[in-house]
């Protein structure tokens, strides 16, 4: 029998995590706080991939966490270089605290799964995630940033982010 919880918390996370961001739209942000929300974004990913590379036996789902960290990662210290080329500090706000409270609780759903169970949970919730974070840089993030550095930072993040999407889809219907 397929256990919905798993999934239903994803999209859960997924509503969340997009409230959240949708914060954003309801005020133009400003570059520092489009460069934390963006990084705070990456960092959750990694912990999430990380979560993985410890609690998943499945082949292809330790493969898909290893891209996560890395590529994460390194976008993240991409990110981190140009602010400190800008001399530009990321500032903390509503939006990448909702995301890290968020991010806290998925984390804590998902270190209580095992197995199969959490192989598809955490497949779930990468494909929820990142549709979320996808969108909020399609719609508020490159398009509200001012600095053109930052925006092509964010569009070839974007590219990026959307090839994860459709891995993760791809997993997703491997492990039904």
């Amino acid at each position: 029998m397929l256990n919905v919880k798993p999934i239903a918390g994803a999209v859960a996370a997924a509503f969340f995590a997009w409230s959240a961001l949708a914060l954003a739209q309801t005020a133009k942000l400003m570059d520092p706080q489009i460069a934390h929300i963006a990084y705070t974004a990456g960092v959750i990913d990694v912990d999430a991939a990380k979560l993985a590379l410890k609690k998943s036996k499945n082949r292809d789902v330790i493969a898909f966490a290893k891209n996560m960290v890395h590529d994460h990662e390194v976008v993240n210290q991409k990110a981190l270089a140009l602010v400190k080329k800008l001399k530009v500090i990321p500032e903390d706000n509503e939006t990448s605290k909702g995301l890290v409270q968020q991010a806290k609780a998925e984390q804590a759903d998902l270190t209580k799964l095992d197995g199969s169970a959490f192989d598809k949970s955490y497949v779930a919730n990468e494909v929820a995630y990142h549709k979320t974070v996808n969108r909020a840089l399609e719609t508020t993030l490159i398009p509200d940033s001012t600095n053109q550095q930052l925006k092509l930072l964010l569009s070839t993040g974007l590219k990026i982010f959307q090839g994860h999407e459709q891995h993760a889809e791809h997993l997703a219907e491997q492990l039904k």
